[in-house]
């Protein structure tokens, strides 16, 4: 548990497999290490008849580290009055980080607005997702797919998404225990990747 959060922290962190997450309320950011974790195999990415209609009519148009700090603030608008563990000090830590190229965002646009994206922290070749949101329907599931196309495209080796929700296990995630994890983070973060 920490009061404040810096660039050097995230990095350090997430290369033991611990990520941050903010609570509001308290005024603190915790430190968590999900075991097992949840990951989505790049090669097992499931998509829906209905998404992969959507994908083929394209309707929007898909861009990369555009509009990071929008999509990292659309991530953080939950709406009325419900709380998110991204705060003002996360948005600001995760923008710093997209500035020094750590951090990536994928936007989706309708209209010449955003309507989705999904953002997220690369280590070498291994990409933590982070969020996603949208203002259009399914907008960040194709964000999604896109992100996961891009991974594979450029050999990432690992997509960790930290926990299996409904939500996720449609689009093939799953749990693997601890000690895979750990190897496969450090397998992956030894890689030299490029996600622009």
């Amino acid at each position: 548990m920490t009061r404040h959060l810096t660039p050097e922290m995230v990095l350090e962190n997430y290369a033991r497999g611990v990520f941050p997450m903010a609570n509001p309320g308290v005024g603190v950011i915790t430190w968590h290490c999900p075991k097992p974790r949840a990951v989505i195999p790049l090669e097992g990415f499931h998509v829906s008849r209905s998404l992969e209609r959507t994908l083929r009519l394209g309707r929007f148009l898909v861009t990369y580290n555009r509009a990071f700090a929008a999509v990292i603030a659309g991530c953080a608008d939950r709406g009325g009055d419900e709380s998110t563990w991204i705060s003002d000090e996360i948005r600001e830590v995760y923008t710093e980080l997209h500035r020094r190229g750590h951090a990536h965002s994928v936007e989706v646009w309708v209209d010449g607005v955003l309507a989705g994206g999904t953002y997220g922290l690369q280590l070498g070749g291994a990409f933590f997702a982070e969020s996603k949101f949208h203002r259009v329907r399914d907008m960040s599931k194709v964000a999604l797919a896109h992100l996961v196309s891009r991974l594979r495209e450029r050999e990432f080796e690992l997509l960790e998404v930290q926990y299996v929700t409904p939500h996720l296990r449609q689009f093939g995630a799953v749990e693997i225990p601890h000690r895979e994890y750990v190897n496969r983070l450090e397998a992956a973060s030894s890689l030299t990747r490029r996600f622009d």
